[in-house]
């Protein structure tokens, strides 16, 4: 063991209850045949890193990387690693790759489909677990990793990938019928980024409204990409005799139960995405119009990596994150943290609501 070798873990059922835990140094690790070692450089830790712990069990979150102790888990995060030992001839010591990640000094994979674009991890416990959290993007030939823009990258590629997804879900499926849009979390960054994608390609077809909590009304007006900003309280001044469909990022169900019983059956879709209010989440039985239904980003990717092919994917998406490049130094301004005493702070913040929106953390182990 060594000081700079360390596994964050948390109570699975307790989130506010976690550890540091020393883990092997990189020499010390028994590598198989076909393993590698990753050096985990830096991640992002957002609300959307929350919504992994909240519904770990629902969607397989805590199977990426389990910890030794039962009852305890490893959030997972997006960011850079390095490779730093390597037994797989196809994978060289010193490549870096962005990815799915533990909060963690360390990462053992065995890299499997190895292209120049990057490989698969196949370790056993993961070979069941969905592809697109398994992948590592070799950022050397990556098109849409930017030079120099590594932090916006970690903070919200991930997150964005998931904003540019459900804009082509909606898109796909005709806005079911409806002409406006409501997002919770409104100052969310999976849901700006949608609202950007929304105001970007789909102004002929939507109106965007975003709800939010008092104190946020200020950034998310300021963002531009909202047609109108309601506070949470103030559901029940929107027009109800329009068809809406509701992305809820919040998970709130005071905030869903308003948004349904304001449309009711003007209500034609409300799906879940994320649950960044998370000490409010439930779910109720009796809410008027349509069934809540919780949105996979993944199937749908998965649809669209059949319908246009992975190229045609990546080459969509780069050409839209580069977009979003242009205004996003406007809205978000990164800090970044080192160190365990910064982990735990920033950990804490983003748990309890007091994360400020126009702030992305970056950290290290």
């Amino acid at each position: 063991m060594t000081a700079d070798s360390f596994d964050f873990v948390v109570k699975k059922d307790d989130l506010k209850s976690f550890a540091f835990l020393p883990a092997p140094a990189a020499e010390d690790i028994d590598l198989a045949d076909g393993e590698v070692v990753l050096k985990i450089d830096r991640f992002a830790f957002t609300a959307n890193n929350v919504t992994y712990g909240v519904v770990g069990d629902r969607f397989s979150y805590w199977d990426f990387f389990p910890a030794a102790e039962e009852g305890r888990g490893r959030i997972p995060v997006w960011g850079f690693a390095d490779v730093v030992r390597s037994n797989c001839e196809d994978v060289a010591v010193g490549q870096r790759f962005f990815g799915y990640l533990p909060m963690s000094s360390h990462l053992v994979v065995r890299p499997d489909k190895v292209t120049a674009a990057g490989f698969l991890d196949n370790i056993d416990h993961r070979q069941s677990l969905h592809p697109v959290y398994n992948t590592y993007i070799l950022s050397a030939t990556d098109p849409v990793h930017v030079e120099g823009q590594d932090d916006y990258e970690m903070l919200m590629r991930p997150l964005y990938m998931t904003s540019w997804v459900i804009d082509d879900y909606l898109d796909d499926n005709d806005f079911f019928g409806a002409g406006t849009v409501i997002l919770s979390s409104a100052s969310s960054k999976t849901s700006f980024g949608l609202a950007f994608q929304l105001h970007q390609n789909r102004r002929e077809k939507c109106r965007v409204i975003g709800l939010t909590s008092p104190g946020n009304v200020a950034f998310v007006e300021g963002m531009g990409t909202y047609d109108q900003v309601v506070t949470y309280d103030n559901v029940t001044t929107l027009a109800s005799d329009e068809a809406v469909v509701f992305v809820d990022m919040a998970g709130n169900k005071a905030v869903r139960r308003a948004v349904h019983e304001q449309f009711g059956d003007n209500l034609k879709l409300s799906s879940m995405v994320g649950v960044s209010h998370w000490t409010a989440q439930g779910m109720e039985k009796d809410l008027p119009g349509p069934t809540p239904t919780m949105f996979f980003a993944p199937d749908q990717f998965r649809k669209r990596s059949k319908d246009w092919g992975p190229e045609g994917v990546s080459s969509r998406f780069a050409s839209a994150w580069r977009d979003l490049l242009q205004p996003l130094p406007n809205w978000l301004t990164v800090e970044a943290g080192n160190g365990l005493a910064d982990v735990e702070r920033v950990y804490l913040e983003t748990l309890e609501g007091r994360a400020k929106p126009d702030l992305g953390y970056v950290l290290s182990i």
